[in-house]
């Protein structure tokens, strides 16, 4: 009787909170709503033209209860020409602890409209992630190049492969750290879990309905068929082709010298140098000065002036819902759907 009555306790208490959170929420979605009104009508009394895009982004409660906060480096206290480090590690990803796509991809286009920005260069330490989010920031810095003019360089630290790769793939030249992993240039498309044999010992039936004979495909409910096979297939050689395709163009090298060196393995530094995916092993303060000499080559840099290096790095800022990762789970995504939840390098 005392667990029981413990028991419930516990479960009231777990709802009040949720309840209390739910509401919470919404005051703060309707402060966020005036404060936007009135942000609105302000800007509507003013005849000042558009502001550049701000360099960072203010944190409110809202964020601080339910989400992270991003913050970009304030731009305006660099007074110098400087050479921007932009770090690219972890998990290539929408968002996570260590890398967030919007706030590299607001780097990058604050870098490209600062003047005093003479060109980037990544430091790498990844294991790779999602293709949109890898393909992405390659594009960005390919037009960062193509709109300023300016050079991009990389550097591996301990981990560069496969989506850290493709984004190095956007740099004049790569360094490497000696203990550097790096390549495993290849794609993985999703899985398939066939759990029918399973359910079908322990008397479960499961059944989606749905319309289009493959909408189903990758269910743990339904086997894999030959049809489906073809189509993941298909989708990992296409992603497979746009990977080895930009490798060659930036690297110089035959497309099937590429795919010969693009069975997913893993290189180290010296098997990368040696097989042309990288142009040089070095400590980190060795590659900026690399990176130093290679400015020099150019008639508008100002030698006499020893080149300044500038840190953009994402910081991730801890919000309350991360003690509670299920709630929080719950609260941003209430609805659970089936989904092909990742396509990788």
């Amino acid at each position: 009787m005392k667990s029981s009555k413990k028991g419930r306790i516990i479960a009231i208490a777990v709802v009040a909170f949720m309840a209390v959170l739910l509401l919470v929420s919404g005051i703060f979605a309707e402060i966020e709503k005036v404060s936007s009104a009135n942000s609105l009508e302000e800007k509507s009394e003013k005849t000042a033209p558009k502001p550049k895009k701000p360099a960072g982004k203010q944190k409110d409660i809202f964020k601080f209860v339910f989400g992270n906060s991003e913050k970009l480096p304030d731009f305006d206290i660099i007074e110098h020409p400087y050479f921007a480090v932009l770090h690219v590690e972890g998990v290539i990803s929408k968002e996570g602890e260590t890398y967030n796509q919007e706030w590299i991809m607001d780097t990058i286009e604050n870098l490209e409209d600062d003047e005093k920005n003479l060109g980037i260069l990544l430091y790498v330490d990844s294991p790779g992630g999602t293709v949109y989010e890898s393909d992405e920031t390659y594009l960005a810095l390919m037009d960062y190049k193509k709109f300023t003019g300016r050079p991009v360089f990389a550097y591996f630290a301990s981990l560069a492969a496969s989506g850290g790769y493709y984004i190095a793939s956007a740099a004049d030249k790569i360094y490497a750290n000696r203990n550097t992993l790096t390549g495993s240039i290849g794609v993985i498309a999703g899985e398939s879990m066939d759990a029918t044999g399973l359910l079908d010992k322990i008397g479960i039936k499961s059944r989606t309905f749905t319309a289009g004979r493959n909408k189903n495909m990758l269910n743990y409910n339904q086997p894999l068929t030959e049809e489906q096979a073809q189509i993941m297939q298909s989708i990992a050689d296409d992603a497979y082709e746009q990977f080895t395709s930009i490798v060659a163009e930036a690297r110089h090298m035959p497309i099937e010298r590429v795919k010969e060196l693009a069975d997913g393995r893993i290189y180290t530094a010296s098997q990368a140098l040696k097989n042309g995916l990288i142009d040089g092993i070095c400590p980190f303060d060795e590659a900026k000065d690399n990176v130093e000499y290679e400015m020099m080559k150019d008639e508008d840099y100002d030698s006499s002036v020893p080149l300044e290096f500038e840190d953009f790095s994402y910081k991730y800022e801890s919000n309350f819902m991360d003690l509670f990762g299920s709630i929080r789970s719950f609260v941003k995504n209430p609805k659970a759907e089936f989904k092909l939840n990742y396509l990788a390098y």
